[in-house]
């Protein structure tokens, strides 16, 4: 199997950096022909984006270009937030990418504009991983592809004489103490309790494990940097099987919680906040354990980071790149900032916020 990728940036017309890109890649891969491109393109070409495949495959000599458009793109090399770029991934000898057909076994990669997702598909057989295109706002111009060709709602990939293995990674830290949901109601979560059988309001529960964490929540809770972590029981939620669910409000009169999802009494939970080391810690755990799962050395890797990771969470940096760059200098890897990220957890294809999607591949034995 080879593979190679490229980045292009600058000011030449749109099509002439998607095909600069793809010759980056041939080049690094030592190919002339690819069986299969990924190809990641910024937002500026989502209104239009067919002559830039065209340009693609034109340069690949392959009609066999998926990927989408979305607000900041990278390689192993770099990555691009600001201006026009492109970013592709090509393959050849024994590896290809393709439109997955009632593949109902094995890794499947899942790229879906923002008002297509929906829990159907994601339910359907198949480990789904990958994420959402879209703009900085999430509301703006999008575009999605694969054979060439312009997509409407989702597409799933196969990566065909490629065997991966994928995970996630969150940024949140547990705060506060594991606790049970004792009384919640739709989306309301309301009475909370221990392991001692102490109960407290999810109101007196949050604000609680809030303190000491620098965070004014009498401003209001900020609901950008604090979810619930929720599993179905206490084991899971120890060992970090869990979901992460968005807080929608918090009501001190009520002393109630309004979660993005339904609380479900019986299941446990605790509050995470975002820290920056727990973010770095939980990737370096994840690359570690996918680096067990794989016989081989990986040859490529995905990653499909939130728009709020990165660079922005950094501080000018992406330090999640910079990381699994220490782990396998030199391998290629292709990836998107995006607004929202697909992964499995405990058997279950989820969406995912805040966190990093991360897929690594070796040649199908």
């Amino acid at each position: 199997m080879k593979v190679g990728t490229g980045l292009a940036q600058g000011r030449q017309p749109l099509p002439e950096l998607a095909a600069q890109a793809v010759r980056q890649a041939l080049d690094q891969a030592g190919l002339d022909i690819a069986t299969g491109v990924l190809l990641f393109l910024s937002e500026d070409f989502a209104q239009d984006p067919q002559p830039a495949l065209r340009a693609a495959a034109t340069a690949a000599s392959t009609t066999q270009v998926s990927g989408c458009s979305a607000p900041g793109i990278f390689t192993q090399d770099e990555w691009v937030l600001d201006g026009s770029a492109a970013a592709a991934l090509v393959l050849g000898d024994g590896a290809a990418i393709a439109m997955a057909r009632d593949q109902k076994d094995g890794v499947l990669l899942t790229l879906t504009a923002p008002n297509a997702f929906n829990a159907s598909w994601m339910e359907s057989p198949g480990i789904r991983f990958g994420g959402v295109a879209g703009d900085a706002t999430g509301q703006g111009q999008f575009s999605l592809w694969g054979n060439g060709k312009v997509l409407t709602g989702h597409c799933d990939l196969a990566l065909e004489g490629a065997a991966g293995v994928v995970d996630v990674a969150h940024p949140f830290k547990p705060v506060g103490v594991s606790q049970r949901i004792d009384q919640a109601s739709g989306h309301d979560l309301f009475v909370l309790s221990n392991q001692s059988a102490s109960r407290q309001s999810a109101w007196s529960s949050l604000t609680g494990a809030l303190d000491g964490q620098a965070v004014n929540y009498e401003a209001g809770i900020p609901c950008h940097r604090v979810m619930l972590m929720l599993a179905e029981d206490e084991a899971g939620l120890l060992r970090g099987k869990c979901q992460l669910i968005p807080i929608v409000g918090a009501d001190a009169v009520a002393q109630s919680v309004t979660l993005a999802k339904e609380a479900v009494p019986g299941h446990w939970c605790a509050w995470g906040i975002s820290d920056r080391d727990a973010a770095q810690q939980h990737l370096a755990a994840k690359i570690a354990s996918l680096d067990t799962r794989l016989r081989n050395e990986p040859t490529f890797g995905l990653m499909f980071s939130c728009l709020a990771r990165g660079p922005h969470f950094y501080d000018g940096v992406d330090h999640d790149l910079a990381l699994l760059k220490r782990y396998y200098p030199g391998m290629p890897v292709i990836g998107f900032y995006g607004n929202g990220e697909i992964a499995p957890v405990n058997g279950r294809n989820a969406l995912w916020q805040h966190s990093v999607v991360l897929g690594l591949f070796t040649a199908e034995s």
